[in-house]
C-alpha cells in the first residue's frame, strides 16, 4: 500500500510561482512513476506532469510546458512540483499520484487546492 500526501497548495496572484509536494510512504518506488493531475471545478481530472522515479523520464502536459517543473529527492520520497508564471486557468485542486503507468496510476493522494487570480 502507498500513502500520499500533498502539501504547498495556496492562494496566489497570475504570474506567481508556488511549489507543491508529495509526500510518499509504504513502498520502495523502483520502476514507479510519481504523477501530478488536476480537476478544476465541473471538468474532469486532467494529467500535468509526471516522472519516473528513476529520474530519467518526464512528461507534462501541453499547457504547462515551460511552466511547470516535476522533479523529486529520493533520499527524502518526496516529489515536487514547481509551478512559475500561474495564470487563473491553473485554478484546480492538485492530485499526486504514483504508480507503474505515468497517466494511469494506483495510487492517489488526497488533493492540494491551488488558486490563482487574476
Amino acid at each position: 500500500q502507498v500513502q500520499l500526501v500533498e502539501s504547498g497548495g495556496g492562494l496566489v496572484q497570475a504570474g506567481d510561482s508556488l511549489r507543491l509536494a508529495c509526500a510518499a510512504s509504504g513502498r520502495t518506488f523502483t520502476n514507479y512513476f510519481m504523477g501530478w493531475f488536476r480537476q478544476a471545478p465541473a471538468k474532469e481530472r486532467e494529467f500535468v506532469a509526471a516522472i519516473r522515479w528513476s529520474g530519467d523520464i518526464t512528461y507534462y502536459a501541453d499547457s504547462v510546458k515551460g511552466r511547470f517543473t516535476i522533479s523529486r529527492d529520493s533520499a527524502k520520497n518526496t516529489g515536487y512540483l514547481q509551478m512559475n508564471s500561474l495564470k487563473p486557468e491553473d485554478t484546480a485542486v492538485y492530485y499526486c499520484s504514483a504508480g507503474v503507468f505515468a497517466r494511469t496510476p494506483k495510487y492517489w493522494g488526497q488533493g492540494t487546492q491551488v488558486t490563482v487570480s487574476s
